[in-house]
């Protein structure tokens, strides 16, 4: 074999385990997040995120982030002119107060970028595939799954807007897994007794569809 495609093969390898490594190390910290492993980390993200939620419920989005901006810059403004009355009083050189971020590489390395977009890439090409697999009608139960999933979903946007249900879906995120934790063994059987009728009721509804578009994986 040519040693340079060999090189080439192994890189693409190395990539491959790569984008996989830091898949499985997204998830896992997104589920440490959850599932309160550290819950001071957990409490700070869940208050910011519905501190956030709750704004942008009160205010538009321009408002949001001019506000949060604006925080930041009074806090960094106040704190360098304190620190410059102060050094002034005791007529010290200790210099910028913010000098070791200023000097603070704070650039985002290429291999942390590209390893990001690989990521994310690689959910996105599986999120194409599968409604590629739906909306083409691959599966014509799973088809008509997604559309009841998706009537549904009109009765809830009449009920509540967007941020609502991004509010919801915050609060629901962070209070399911702990519970389901605690009482999995219970949780499971219904799960269990729910999977059990939708399955016989999805196979009952095979039976009555033509023969024509049964079940069948497309070739």
């Amino acid at each position: 074999m040519d040693p340079a495609n060999q090189s080439a093969q192994i890189s693409s390898s190395q990539g491959f385990g790569e984008r996989q490594n830091a898949a499985k190390e997204n998830k896992q910290s997104v589920k440490d997040l959850i599932y309160w492993r550290d819950p001071k980390k957990s409490g700070v993200v869940f208050g910011l995120s519905m501190l956030l939620l709750l704004s942008l419920a009160a205010f538009s989005v321009i408002s949001v982030v001019s506000y949060l901006l604006l925080a930041l810059l009074c806090v960094t403004i106040t704190f360098r002119i304190y620190k410059s009355v102060v050094q002034a009083v005791q007529k010290s050189s200790e210099g910028h107060p913010f000098k070791t971020l200023i000097e603070k590489d704070v650039s985002i390395p290429p291999e942390t970028f590209r390893k990001h977009v690989d990521t994310s890439l690689t959910y996105i090409n599986r999120a194409l595939k599968q409604m590629s697999r739906l909306f083409l009608v691959e599966d014509i139960i799973d088809s008509l799954k997604l559309a009841v999933f998706m009537w549904l979903f009109t009765y809830i946007g009449a009920v509540f807007n967007g941020i609502t249900i991004l509010i919801l879906a915050d609060i629901l995120l962070f209070a399911v897994p702990p519970i389901y934790e605690k009482n999995k063994a219970q949780i499971d059987q219904y799960i269990d007794l729910a999977r059990t009728q939708i399955n016989n009721t999805m196979a009952k509804l095979q039976e009555k569809l033509p023969g024509s578009v049964r079940r069948i994986k497309a070739e």
